[in-house]
């Protein structure tokens, strides 16, 4: 046969050389051979065996939708043995615990009783897997967490109900036909239920296991295979959908009567049944899938009545043209409901609404875990089974808007609400006749930094693709779980990366397995990583991305009896601390950390007499100050001890905010000590508990009470970081070496952030990724990657030779923000560099321009600088006020032309205050998402050969006023249809006038004349 010929070599190296013979000759009741054949050639094959190994796909994966794969049996344990202590776990244990029973058992006629039983057991055990219990995770994210928490496996008594697909391959030409293959091998085989074949990780879903459910494998599972599961009533094809009626709502009890929020769906579908319409007016649409009079699935709709807002806060433009769409054709899934047996026709249960609903589009929001206060809440919604067959929506960046200083032309109430925010996912007309390309490859990413959360962010929202084995592994698990604004987190500087709402609006643990512990070893050979020296986590591609952190500090262990200097001490101490570390003694690297060194606080030290040591010269002790300040805690009992500088750059790196913060300090009684170095605690013992600590100074040595120890001197990679990538035979040259791809000296191996370093034959000296932007590094590591899975990637044309000598040009703006003492608002953006002192003369021809509204000590500075080609490179804020850091780092790279002006404005003596100049009118539409779009629009224009309206400049100018506007139409246009288009968001802007009367001014030219009414005079527009 020609298909064997094709796949000789593969099966040869494979099996062996007389594979073939043997499997035909091997053929009995348990072990078959099928051939689907188009005339009289052969154009497809597969070898078919009953004698599974169910005890090891039940050790693999979660099986308990599919009865474990198993014949029902009465002695099977499928229940906890006694009530578990949280509703998620007792949930959970629903899933696994329904007895097989049948629905009704006459429905299905060429399926025999087991079959609908078997039908009945996988709907009651797959659905609650969409409760709000769940809606935070998907699937794949519970197995390991729950079973290591409940310590439960079901166990299974009855006899295996599953034959396997051991070899299947088709000709090209015939693979749509390959579902036929099942009408006939379920006949082979008529005492089992269940098809399954396992798949390699790597290879991607070819149109067979497209009508087959993915089993949700355990993130320990070393199979290294995916496992597609196929029911014999998957063959029926009379999926009927319809709107629900009265009559269906016992068969309806009957199918969700195991979810946690059957109550909330059956209440929707008695709101259809009866009025069609929710309390307060809002119209509700139900729909009932059905085969064979059997109802297997449900639905509940709404109109989406907040489209506005999501117009403006999700990037739904990206998939549909939304002023092509009426309001009403905007939809909001509640529920959706499905056996899974009949998975594989989600997508046209989803057409098949969209038609009967009249709907254009539906959207689905997943709410953040910490607002689930009960599962009956007002924003629960059933976790939708159809989750992956919808597509994330990026949100938007929006403008913090000056409402007072707008008035009535600040945006709509449904643009400018605040609410709870929420991850949207999307489905349309267009995106259901689409399919995803699913990648099965196990790529495991190793720390929940700026980096790491970057990095599966740019994965999950592909649009195009579905990533089914993403896994996290994080100390604390993902970031974002706790309530918003808790003051814990003041502690540490932001970086502005992401935030709580960029964390809710993700949803990441709907789409990532999360696996709480610490990396402990890494097995490159077998391709797994050790977590807390227990769990063995296997991949196909690793990413690290732990960072480094403050690290406690070791003692240098001098008698200060001896009364020792720093300079007959520095030579001599230790790199790393290896003793037990007191109980008092606080390293904060995340929120967890911050959050416990808070509730110690307020137990042991608030409420108390004791001291508190702040150890180090980072910005980080600033902030800590001032949150424990903000604790009640006296200054006169906060001592702020600052070790000697490596260099001559301070972390505030500005003279005048240095002084403001001193001053408070000073103000607060916090006292200061200079140039100290960490000698003793407890005067040399190794205590539980560190009662005073003793430094060495360049006089005398200090020696102080201590009640907390906070220690921000020595930050590095985790010592058992650097083992498990020591001992993994990774370079490590004072950090991970990675080429300019990211990779390390493994190419299964990626890593980024503050962790690693180039390689030194870039010869690049300080330059590493800690240098620039943590979450432009994770896009771009994503971005890399993507190249091996996205099947529609274009690859670029061959670089030219010895690029690949050079590191990546990253430009995004490095971001510091935090409360410093005093209660001063601090902010710092600046371009990527290596550190330098900022306070040094700079020459205008070289560096551009500094300007400089109000001072430090008063509250109110404000330093932007530019560089030699007018591009803002660093802005500084040190206010008393709160201000809109959004907004300011949309001013970032920004040329002064486009600031109104800044130059003209400023040399005139215009502004003299920086915060109200850029709280204007005029500057809404810089902090617009779509701004970059428009800039890049007009460069274009400018960029060809000659635009038209543009006079040669040797000619006098035109007399007619509208062809004097600074704005010639070739670019008046762009703009104006840039403020058209996006008016909902930038309504302070005048609209455009009709033809005839005056052109509309440029966005520089209408803050102008707002500019010039309040002060008395106008100027030139940008």
């Amino acid at each position: 046969m020609p298909i064997w010929t094709r796949q000789s070599e593969t099966l040869k190296e494979t099996y062996s050389e007389y594979f073939r013979a043997d499997l035909l000759e091997c053929q009995d009741e348990e072990n078959q051979a099928v051939v689907c054949e188009d005339g009289d050639t052969a154009v497809g094959f597969m070898s078919l065996c009953s004698q599974v190994n169910i005890s090891l796909f039940q050790e693999c994966f979660d099986l308990g939708p599919f009865h474990g794969l198993c014949k029902p049996h009465p002695e099977g344990i499928l229940k906890m043995p006694q009530k578990p202590s949280i509703q998620e776990d007792e949930d959970k244990s629903n899933q696994t615990s329904q007895e097989a029973e049948s629905v009704s058992s006459g429905n299905f006629e060429h399926i025999h009783d087991q079959d609908a039983a078997v039908q009945k057991d996988g709907a009651v055990a797959e659905l609650p897997l969409d409760d709000v219990g769940n809606k935070d995770f998907k699937a794949s994210a519970v197995p390991l967490l729950e079973t290591e928490q409940t310590g439960f496996h079901p166990v299974y008594r009855g006899a295996s109900n599953a034959f396997c697909i051991g070899l299947f391959f088709i000709d090209k030409k015939h693979e749509s036909r390959s579902l036929d293959f099942l009408h006939y091998v379920f006949k082979l085989f008529p005492d089992k239920d269940f098809c399954v074949i396992l798949v390699p990780h790597h290879i991607p879903e070819f149109h067979l296991i497209q009508s087959f459910v993915r089993v949700v494998p355990s993130c320990t599972s070393k199979l290294g295979h995916e496992l597609y599961v196929f029911h014999r009533a998957g063959l029926l094809k009379s999926l009927n959908v319809r709107k629900a009626t009265t009559n269906d709502i016992l068969g309806v009890e009957t199918l969700i009567k195991t979810l946690s929020l059957n109550e909330s769906i059956l209440n929707d579908l008695k709101i259809f049944t009866v009025a069609r319409r929710d309390p307060d007016g809002t119209p509700v649409q139900a729909f009932i899938a059905e085969v064979l009079d059997q109802i297997v699935g449900i639905s509940v709709i709404r109109d989406e009545m907040d489209i506005e807002y999501i117009r403006s806060h999700y990037n739904i433009e990206d998939f549909i043209h939304f002023n092509h769409h009426q309001q009403e054709e905007h939809g909001h899934l509640y529920h959706f409901v499905l056996n899974p047996i009949f998975c594989h026709y989600t997508k046209h249960f989803l057409k098949e609404i969209l038609r009967l609903a009249h709907k254009s589009s539906l959207y689905y929001p997943i709410y953040p875990q910490y607002v689930e206060g009960t599962f009956q809440n007002p924003c629960a919604h059933s976790l939708t089974s159809a989750l992956h067959y919808m597509v994330p929506v990026r949100p938007r960046r929006q403008i913090v808007y000056p409402l007072e200083e707008l008035g009535i032309n600040a945006p709509s109430e449904q643009v400018s609400k605040d609410q709870l925010s929420y991850s949207l996912n999307h489905i349309n007309r267009k995106l259901v006749l689409a399919s995803k390309v699913s990648i099965n490859t196990r790529i495991v990413v190793v720390g929940a930094s700026d980096v790491g959360i970057s990095f599966l962010e740019t994965l999950v929202f592909c649009p195009h693709l579905k990533f089914n084995n993403l896994t996290l592994i994080s100390i604390h698990g993902l970031p974002g779980k706790d309530l918003q604004g808790s003051e814990h987190r003041r502690f540490l500087i932001n970086s502005h990366c992401f935030n709580d709402e960029d964390y809710a609006q993700m949803s990441l643990c709907s789409w990532v397995n999360v696996v709480v512990g610490k990396m402990t070893g890494i097995n490159r050979a077998a391709k797994y990583v050790v977590v807390s020296k227990e769990k063995e986590i296997p991949y196909d591609y690793l990413v690290l991305c732990t960072g480094q952190k403050y690290q406690v500090v070791s003692p240098t262990g001098a008698d200060i009896s001896k009364l020792p200097t720093n300079t007959e001490v520095l030579s001599k101490r230790p790199r790393r601390y290896t003793g037990k570390v007191p109980s008092n003694h606080f390293t904060l690297n995340d929120d967890q950390d911050c959050l416990k060194a808070m509730h110690w606080l307020k137990e042991n030290v608030v409420n108390s007499e004791g001291n508190v040591i702040v150890y180090g010269n980072t910005i980080d002790i600033y902030t800590t100050v001032e949150t424990l300040l903000s604790l009640g805690i006296d200054g006169s009992r906060i001592h702020l001890v600052q070790p000697p500088l490596s260099s001559n750059v301070t972390c505030l790196n500005n003279n005048e905010i240095e002084s403001a913060v001193r001053e408070a300090l000073s103000k607060a009684g916090v006292s200061v000590y200079y140039d100290s170095i960490l000698a003793q605690w407890n005067e040399g013992d190794d205590p539980d508990l560190i009662t005073c600590a003793a430094f060495t100074t360049n006089r005398k040595p200090l020696k102080l009470q201590c009640s907390a120890f906070f220690s921000f001197a020595y930050r590095t990679v985790d010592y058992e970081t650097f083992k498990a990538i020591n001992d993994a035979c990774l370079v490590f040259d004072g950090r991970l070496v990675i080429d300019n791809e990211f990779r390390t000296n493994d190419v299964s191996i990626r890593a980024a952030g503050p962790l690693t370093k180039y390689s030194r034959r870039y010869c690049v000296g300080e330059w590493t990724h800690s240098n620039f932007n943590s979450k432009e590094v994770g896009c771009e590591l994503a971005a890399s990657m993507l190249n091996l899975f996205d099947p529609t990637h274009q690859p670029f044309s061959k670089p030219p030779e010895g690029t690949d000598r050079f590191i990546p040009i990253y430009k995004s703006c490095i971001i510091k923000g935090g409360v410093l003492p005093g209660g001063y608002n601090y902010l710092h953006i600046s371009k990527p560099e290596i550190p330098a002192c900022s306070d040094l003369e700079l020459a205008p021809c070289d560096h551009g321009m500094e300007i400089i509204t109000g001072e430090a000590r008063h509250g109110n500075y404000f330093r932007m600088r530019t560089n030699k080609h007018s591009m803002v490179e660093s802005i500084t804020c040190f206010s008393k006020e709160p201000f809109p850091v959004s907004n300011y780092i949309c001013l970032y790279g920004q040329h002064e032309r486009l600031l109104n002006d800044l130059y003209y404005r400023w040399n005139e003596g215009q502004i003299t205050d920086l915060y109200s100049y850029f709280r204007e009118p005029w500057s809404m539409a810089i902090y617009h998402d779509r701004f970059i779009d428009l800039k890049k629009e007009l460069r274009q224009i400018l960029m060809s050969e000659q635009v038209p309206g543009l006079p040669p400049a040797a000619e006098p100018p035109p007399e007619d006023p509208e062809e004097q506007s600074p704005c010639p139409p070739p670019l008046r246009e762009p703009v104006l249809r840039y403020l058209r288009r996006h008016r909902y968001h930038l309504p302070m802007y005048a609209p455009a006038r009709t033809a005839g009367a005056a052109p509309p001014p440029t966005a520089g030219e209408t803050a102008a004349g707002e500019r010039g009414a309040g002060r008395g005079g106008g100027g030139h527009g940008a």
